[in-house]
C-alpha cells in the first residue's frame, strides 16, 4: 500500500536529478554565462568601432574637406610600417603600397598644373620647379600644417623617437592619403586636395628664384633618415694659384655619395650635395625617398 502511494508522489513531482544529470545542467549555465560574456565583449568592440570609425570619418573630412566612403583606405593610409611589429593577423598591411600610389598622382597633378601654369617656361624649369613643390621637406611641411601626424598609427616607441614629427613618416603618410583619397572618390578630388595642401599659397616665382642651398637639404634628408650627418672631405685642390679647382666628396657614415669641383670649397661642397642628393631621390632634385 505505501509503496504504491511513494511510487504515485515521485511520478508526480518527478524523479530526483541524478548526479551526471546536474553535471550537465551546470555545464549549460557556464555555457551560457560564457556566451553572454562574449555577447557583452562584443558589443563593447562594436562600440568601439564604432566610435573609432567616426573620429576617423570626422578626422578625414578634416584633412581633405571630402566626406570619405571606404574608411579602411584611410586606416591603412595612415597606418606606418612600426605598427604592424609583432601583429599576427598578416593581412593587415601598412601605408607603402598607397604612398607609391599617391607619389605617383602627386608628380602627375604637379606636373600638368606647372605645364600649363607656365607656358613659355622650359622642361627644365618646370622640372626644377615641380621637386621644389614635392619634396619631402614641403610634403613635411604640408602635413604638419594638416595635423596629420596626431592621426598616424605608429608603434610606442616610434612615438618615443619623435616619429610623430618625422619628416618622412608625415610625407609617405601625407603621399598615401592622396592614394586613398583617388582611389576612394577618384581623380578630381584627389587633385582638388593636392592643389589645397600643396599648391594653393604656395609663391611659385619666388620659389623658382629662390637659390637651393643643397648642403642644407641634404642634412634635412638625411637626417630624416638615420641619426648621421653628412660628411664633407676634400679630394685634391688642383691648378695655378690664381685659378685653384676644389674636389670634395660627401659621405654618410662611409657611403660615398657624390662628388663636386668648383672654384672654391663651398661651392664644391654644394654642388657634391647636390649630386649627392640626385642619387638618393633621382634626378628630378630630392624627394623624400629612404637612404638604403
Amino acid at each position: 500500500m505505501l509503496r504504491g502511494r511513494f511510487s504515485r508522489f515521485f511520478r508526480r513531482i518527478g524523479t530526483p536529478p541524478s548526479a551526471d544529470a546536474a553535471r550537465v545542467e551546470g555545464a549549460e549555465l557556464a555555457e551560457g554565462a560564457e556566451l553572454a560574456e562574449g555577447a557583452e565583449l562584443a558589443g563593447r568592440d562594436m562600440r568601439l568601432t564604432n566610435e573609432g570609425d567616426a573620429q576617423l570619418s570626422a578626422d578625414i573630412e578634416r584633412l581633405t574637406r571630402f566626406e570619405p566612403n571606404d574608411l579602411e583606405l584611410y586606416r591603412t593610409a595612415l597606418r606606418h610600417r612600426s605598427s604592424l611589429r609583432r601583429r599576427a593577423d598578416t593581412r593587415v598591411i601598412s601605408n607603402e603600397r598607397l604612398e607609391y600610389l599617391g607619389d605617383a598622382l602627386l608628380g602627375f597633378v604637379v606636373a600638368d598644373y606647372l605645364y600649363h601654369r607656365f607656358r613659355s617656361e622650359n622642361e627644365g624649369y618646370l622640372t626644377r620647379l615641380r621637386s621644389k613643390l614635392v619634396n619631402g621637406q614641403a610634403l613635411a611641411r604640408a602635413a604638419r600644417t594638416l595635423g596629420l601626424g596626431e592621426i598616424i598609427s605608429m608603434s610606442d616607441n616610434m612615438v618615443q623617437k619623435d616619429g610623430r614629427d618625422n619628416p618622412s613618416i608625415l610625407a609617405d603618410a601625407l603621399e598615401a592619403t592622396i592614394g586613398a583619397i583617388y582611389l576612394d572618390l577618384g581623380l578630381d578630388p584627389a587633385r582638388d586636395f593636392i592643389h589645397h595642401v600643396m599648391l594653393d599659397d604656395v609663391n611659385l616665382a619666388g620659389l623658382a628664384e629662390h637659390k637651393d642651398n643643397f648642403k642644407s637639404l641634404l642634412l634635412e634628408h638625411v637626417q630624416a633618415e638615420t641619426e648621421e650627418q653628412p660628411r664633407y672631405e676634400l679630394v685634391s685642390e688642383d691648378g695655378p694659384g690664381h685659378s685653384r679647382r676644389f674636389t670634395v666628396e660627401v659621405f654618410v657614415g662611409d657611403r660615398a655619395l657624390g662628388r663636386g669641383t668648383a672654384g672654391n670649397k663651398k661651392s664644391a661642397e654644394q654642388r657634391a650635395a647636390k649630386v649627392a642628393l640626385e642619387r638618393l631621390t633621382g634626378d628630378d632634385g630630392p624627394t623624400h625617398r629612404e637612404i638604403r
